[in-house]
């Protein structure tokens, strides 16, 4: 589940989209060629202009063109000032693409227009990516999430009381790519460097701005009891265990605090997990 990965329904497996598939990135523009206050994607921000809307497509940055628009390139400028890429407009063409990836850097681009050497507009637009920790759970609690389609029917029993699903959300206006997910704290098992990037089958998973996915565990944190771990028993062990999510993009590590009890048995197998916000 790499970007390469040719599994595609797991990958789908792990993203459910809370948004809009294509969200606006844009900015306003006025008739002479100003940059104006971002729109919210779901109209022209003019429509005077050569330049009618900024969008983010996944990894691609869009950029739309009215059909009078008498231009022959658009520049992408980055937040250093250096040019991101230039594109050519082709005849009648109302829209160009950037490629930004997810190694780009967060900030404000500058988006020109031009006919030969003049520039006809500019304007800016902001890729900055956000990501929010929403939601943590076992299956054993959400038995709806499609553990057999991403785990494989075969491997869901003996895991299924092991693993975790982690729901993020990307609130910002850029791509990002989640590269390691760990459990730490009051877990079974914690693993603080868990084997790979702790996401299953996935070095890396893409988080479209708008958009809200599961990524699902690949360290057992609620497998059999390690040694730094925190077990069962049917009284019940109360704890804290905190949920880490790294970023590419942003350089962020992204954390949530929950609260667990383990009750109701000796062995995790039959542990009855309660978990809530902290």
């Amino acid at each position: 589940m790499t970007r390469n990965h040719p599994h595609i329904s797991r990958r789908t497996a792990l993203r459910t989209v809370a948004g809009a598939a294509l969200v606006s990135v844009a900015g306003c523009l006025n008739d002479n060629g100003g940059s104006g206050t971002p729109s919210d994607g779901t109209t022209s921000p003019d429509g005077n202009g050569p330049l009618t809307r900024i969008t983010v497509e996944g990894t691609t940055l869009v950029v739309e063109l009215s059909e009078e628009a008498d231009v022959d390139q658009v520049n992408l400028i980055q937040p250093n000032g250096e040019l991101f890429g230039k594109r050519d407009v082709a005849a009648g063409a109302q829209q160009v693409s950037f490629e930004i990836g997810t190694a780009y850097a967060s900030g404000e681009y500058r988006v020109l227009a031009l006919k030969g050497e003049e520039t006809v507009v500019e304007t800016t637009t902001e890729l900055r990516p956000e990501i929010q920790i929403q939601d943590v759970g076992l299956y054993r609690n959400n038995p709806d999430k499609p553990w057999d389609e991403v785990y494989g029917e075969s491997e869901t029993d003996r895991i299924k009381n092991g693993e975790a699903f982690v729901t993020v959300e990307n609130t910002g206006s850029g791509p990002e790519a989640i590269t390691e997910l760990v459990f730490s704290g009051d877990v079974p098992n914690p693993i603080e460097n868990p084997r790979g990037s702790g996401i299953y089958e996935a070095d890396q998973v893409v988080v479209s701005p708008g958009e809200t996915i599961d990524l699902f565990s690949n360290s057992f944190p609620f497998g059999s009891e390690s040694e730094d771990g925190m077990g069962c028993s049917p009284d019940g062990n109360s704890g804290q265990f905190t949920v880490v999510v790294e970023t590419r993009v942003s350089g962020n590590r992204v954390t949530s605090t929950y609260d667990v009890q383990y009750s109701g048995s000796d062995e995790m197998t039959d542990c009855e997990a309660t978990i809530t916000e902290a």
